[in-house]
């Protein structure tokens, strides 16, 4: 076993042994540091608090001659010189026997189990990292299976193209309806209007009915029975496609809530494409949207095909001869000279009885897409109107007051008219005038003259 100065020793192994072996090393690894000589001569190796328990060996000046000062300036400088980085402190005990172990002049042992102890260190790190993994298991990420076909890079797809629209299938027609919607569509291809189309059989599909009766002559039952379903035939199917239009799109625009707003707009136009397909079908929105469920109503594009009831009313063969107006129905009737039923339309009447007219009236203008003059006197129950009071012109549009059509009276302040919703046709709401949807308004004025006379509340004799 080699010292620190390079001496040859043979001794027993014992515990001391170990502690030379690892004074060796330590001399080696640099743990000896400098310190400066107290006031005598006698020198001793200085450890850490844990390397004076492992190894406690001390040595003494008169054991060690080479720790001598005169020594030290004769000799080259070794493992011990302050020079190279150790220290000395004083003396712990006097003993000869131990001496500190140093490296070898011109060996490589040094480098050797600097090397050896940088291993070790490391290896406990590892052996102490992983028992840690294994106490403290982590969930394994998932991970995808392989691809076992190559991906293919594509391009983003473009909008897809619209549905064509298919034509509709006309084979099996005609034929009697086979419910209530094919019975109002059938009805109203005769000018015989339900009101809005819905496929419920309600009040004003129950008033259509009996006036197809009385016109074939038919028992009044009011019903869909069976010699009504035969009398009247479907001669076409039921349904068409309507192909919404850029034009159709560049007409929608909000209305004003208020009056004064109303009269600032350059039209009262269609403010959904709902409501402007439902009017061009006879047909409530709420069935449309039945008939459509695909379509989304807040994303509608030119091109879009759109299911609506395909009802044409027929072209006048000529004018009426006068109108009948019901007040306890609600209806309005066109006649020609011989009392032959041209058209059938519900209507609302005053909602106050003292504004119902009653007896003979004549018409005495007619105009389409009218503009509407606000009189806030017709709207006492308005709190705009009272503020305003002034009258303000309205600019035409479905959603005019008084709709796509103004028939005027020789009544001041009363007409037939057209409004802006249809669906409410058929109640008692109006301040005088009668309401009719506007497709209905629209085909009236087609059937009417200047002059030409109107019975409300009457029955005309003869």
């Amino acid at each position: 076993m080699s010292s620190c100065n390079g001496r040859k020793e043979s001794k027993p192994k014992t515990f001391f042994s170990g502690a030379r072996s690892w004074s060796r090393w330590a001399c080696t690894a640099g743990l000896l540091r400098q310190r400066r000589p107290v006031e005598n001569d006698k020198w001793s190796a200085g450890f850490s608090p844990l390397q004076r328990e492992i190894a406690p060996a001390v040595v003494s000046s008169a054991a060690i001659p080479f720790f001598t000062l005169k020594r030290r300036e004769r000799r080259a400088p070794s493992a011990l010189d302050p020079r190279r980085g150790f220290w000395l402190n004083r003396r712990v005990g006097p003993s000869a026997k131990y001496r500190l172990p140093a490296s070898r002049k011109g060996g490589g042992g040094g480098k050797f189990f600097a090397l050896l102890l940088v291993l070790l260190a490391g290896s406990g790190v590892w052996i102490w990292w992983n028992a840690k993994q294994r106490r403290e298991p982590t969930t394994p990420p998932v991970v995808a299976p392989p691809r076992t076909n190559p991906v293919v890079v594509r391009p983003a797809p473009a909008p897809a193209p619209l549905a064509p629209v298919r034509p509709p299938d006309v084979t099996g027609f005609p034929h009697p309806p086979r419910d209530v919607f094919e019975a109002q569509v059938a009805l109203a291809r005769l000018a015989i209007s339900s009101g809005s189309i819905d496929g419920v059989n309600g009040s004003q599909t129950r008033a259509a009915i009996l006036a197809f009766q009385r016109m074939q002559g038919l028992t009044e039952t009011l019903e869909l029975d069976a010699a009504t379903r035969n009398a009247l035939a479907l001669d076409s199917p039921p349904l068409t496609n309507y192909v919404v239009s850029a034009d159709d799109l560049a007409r929608l625009q909000p209305v004003s809530k208020t009056w004064l707003g109303k009269s600032q707009q350059t039209a009262l136009d269609y403010e959904t494409i709902l409501e402007l397909v439902a009017e061009r079908g006879h047909a409530s929105p709420t069935f449309i949207r039945r008939l459509n469920p695909a379509v989304d109503w807040t994303n509608v594009i030119a091109g879009t095909a759109i299911q609506i009831p395909a009802v044409e009313y027929p072209k006048p063969a000529a004018r009426a001869a006068f109108v009948v107006i019901s007040l306890g129905e609600k209806k309005l009737e066109a006649f020609d000279a011989n009392t032959n039923l041209l058209a059938h339309f519900p209507c609302s009447i005053a909602a106050r009885v003292e504004k119902r007219p009653a007896g003979e009236l004549h018409v005495t203008a007619i105009a389409e897409n009218p503009n509407y003059t606000f009189n806030p006197e017709v709207f006492p129950e308005s709190s705009e109107a009272r503020e305003l009071n002034r009258k303000l012109i309205l600019p035409p549009g479905p959603n005019n007051p008084v709709g796509t059509a103004w028939i005027s009276l020789d009544l001041p302040g009363y007409g037939l008219h057209g409004t802006p919703g249809p669906e409410q046709v058929g109640r008692t709401e109006s301040h005088g005038c009668f309401r009719l949807a506007n497709w209905n308004a629209s085909y009236l004025v087609k059937l009417v003259w200047i002059g030409m006379p109107v019975y409300v509340g009457v029955i005309k004799n003869g």
